[in-house]
């Protein structure tokens, strides 16, 4: 064979093995956590990643305590200092990484799949989960850390937005709090609380394992079961509290000096399990979630020139996230673009896309999809969502053949079932947004 041709082979297998949909693997360890694992061998290393579902819904009349405790872990475990920490994964080319959001948190690592240089990272990274010793010079200082983020916020209309419309559209609902708390509620998170969140939520039977890497299935159970063999077994958290529709339209004005108005119109939308799901998806790719190519991009920016982007967007949890449609304009065109961004909305729900923008959306998202999955980083994201949300295991196989069978009415309908026009709320955060936009809503539904 000459060498043109066996490179022209090996480029052939790699994009067999780069576009190939992964094969998940499911069980359940015996100490109650549900571990997800995919056997990559492209490269020799291993990922690893435990979910809790210990988010800021969990946070109660505390916000900001569950991503207060989730950064806290890698401060001081077991007797090591977080200068200990870091060095155990840095000296063995190790990463780890740890975040929290509005329903999960979730602590891990990636390391070279060799268990001479994984153990000793692993073993710190247990400690890290199970032992976290919560040192009071580091509490303070990421406390102090927290507030000054607060009040940075105060100087982003895009935060401040977003703030207001969780508040609008959730009352008193869990996903109504910023996940990083309040100035008044971050003050008020102790030590002793932090330890009794994480002697809570930090447990087995409330865990989803997920592994991608060059690992075998004997070798993955190994690591799961030593991984959760550290943590107490406990109990799954209790289900968040169903999110109460809304009964009427509200606009929200906040005074703010930006050189732009920024506008945000939705609801609450849907949980991921939702058998909507992929209608609505697909629908919210033509309305506004893909950019350049969606319906509000073209009426508000190109068209008209409203806006530099128009966007849309459902963010599915375990209840209802939400809706969100939005865009930064002039503060001289707010009721313009306001107006038009309603009139959209309004229209897209009653008619739905029409057959080429449908055909159009369907060809973007199915041919965009092998390149979503082409590292193991973009599928441990796919495995963590699939896990914690007990989605079906062949979600990734299926996903495709699901958009492909989409039809305008299935969108029409399920828009119709899951967003209320005319009970949007709508935010706007600029200078003199009260004085600019009073009439823009009656105006939009003459």
């Amino acid at each position: 064979m000459s060498i043109n041709k066996f490179f022209l082979s090996l480029l052939v297998l790699f994009a067999q093995s780069a576009h190939a949909i992964p094969e998940i693997q499911h069980w359940q360890t015996a100490h109650g956590a549900q571990v997800y694992f995919v056997e990559a061998h492209e490269l020799p290393i291993m990922d690893i990643k435990i979910i809790f579902d210990a988010g800021s819904g969990r946070d109660g009349d505390k916000p900001g305590l569950a991503l207060m405790t989730n950064g806290m872990l890698s401060e001081g475990a077991g007797g090591l200092s977080a200068d200990d920490i870091s060095r155990n994964f840095e000296n063995l080319g190790a990463n780890f990484n740890s975040n929290a959001n509005v329903d999960s948190a979730a602590v891990g690592m990636r390391a070279l799949a060799d268990k001479a240089t994984y153990q000793p990272a692993f073993d710190t990274l247990k400690k890290v989960i199970a032992e976290p010793d919560f040192p009071e010079d580091a509490f303070e200082r990421l406390r102090n850390q927290t507030l000054v983020s607060i009040l940075h916020k105060q100087q982003s209309p895009g935060a401040l937005a977003n703030d207001a419309f969780n508040a609008a559209i959730y009352g008193e609902h869990p996903y109504a709090n910023p996940e990083e708390g309040t100035e008044e509620s971050v003050k008020s998170l102790t030590i002793p609380g932090m330890k009794a969140f994480h002697k809570r939520y930090y447990v087995a039977k409330n865990a989803v394992v997920a592994i991608v890497g060059d690992l075998d299935r004997a070798q993955a159970e190994a690591l799961a079961r030593e991984l959760v063999s550290v943590l107490p077994a406990g109990e799954k958290a209790a289900p968040l509290p169903a999110v109460k529709p809304l009964t009427e339209a509200k606009t929200v004005y906040i005074d703010h000096p930006s050189s732009q108005t920024h506008i945000l119109v939705g609801q609450p939308g849907i949980r991921r399990d939702d058998p909507d799901l992929f209608p609505l998806y697909v629908g919210n790719f033509v309305l506004g979630g893909g950019g350049m190519v969606s319906r509000l991009f073209e009426q508000i920016r190109e068209k008209r020139g409203l806006s530099y982007s128009a966007y849309s967007y459902f963010i599915p949890r375990k209840q209802a996230g939400p809706f969100v449609a939005g865009l930064q304009t002039r503060n001289d065109q707010v009721d313009e673009a306001l107006q038009v961004l309603l009139q959209q909305l309004d229209a897209f729900v009653k008619n739905g896309p029409s057959e080429q923008e449908l055909e159009s959306g369907k060809k973007n998202l199915t041919g965009g999809f092998p390149l979503r999955i082409d590292s193991n980083s973009d599928i441990m994201g796919y495995l963590s969502m699939i896990g914690f949300y007990g989605l079906p295991l062949d979600y990734l196989q299926t996903y495709n053949d699901k958009i492909m069978a989409v039809t305008p009415e299935q969108i029409k309908e399920a828009f119709q079932r899951h967003l209320s026009t005319d009970k949007f709320v709508t935010v706007l955060v600029g200078p003199g947004a009260a004085d600019e936009a009073k009439t823009t809503q009656a105006d939009a539904g003459e």
